[in-house]
């Protein structure tokens, strides 16, 4: 699983030319998930993605996490993070999670962060989406589940 974070001021994410989400400040998750991800790699992915001190504190160093500022959270579905590029100029996107499994587990992640976070927006799974943001920073950080956990 991969988790694209983005510290935004304000964000949207429109289909079809009508808004379906929109933040303030916080974060936009853009989210990849592979045919081995599951609940349990979901559930380290979002503990560690909410506990991410990359907000400023009143001193200007990031020491603040999303719920210490009382931050927004956007997820966004994108398989395209799972582009295989060694060989050739066209991505292979074999490595991305089947729709039904990615969809399953992106509504589990929804799910699961409305529990902890106020204000959780969402794209449309599948839908061919429009993300306009103010990356604050700008502040961006790639969360690899095989990186941190070996998953």
């Amino acid at each position: 699983m991969k988790f694209v974070i983005q510290n935004v001021l304000n964000a949207s994410v429109s289909v079809d030319q009508n808004v379906v989400g929109q933040i303030n400040q916080g974060y936009v998750v853009f989210i990849g998930i592979s045919n081995k991800d599951n609940e349990e790699t979901a559930n380290k992915m979002i503990q560690k993605m909410l506990n991410l001190r990359i907000f400023k504190d009143e001193n200007g160093k990031t020491n603040l996490s999303l719920g210490q500022v009382s931050g927004d959270l956007m997820l966004i579905s994108q398989f395209t993070l799972y582009a295989h590029c060694k060989h050739g100029n066209r991505p292979s996107f074999i490595n991305a999670g089947k729709p039904e499994h990615a969809q399953n587990l992106y509504n589990y992640i929804i799910e699961q962060c409305r529990l902890k976070v106020s204000n959780v927006q969402t794209g449309i799974f599948g839908a061919d989406m429009k993300v306009s943001l103010i990356n604050d920073g700008p502040f961006t950080i790639i969360l690899d589940s095989d990186e941190l956990f070996g998953i």
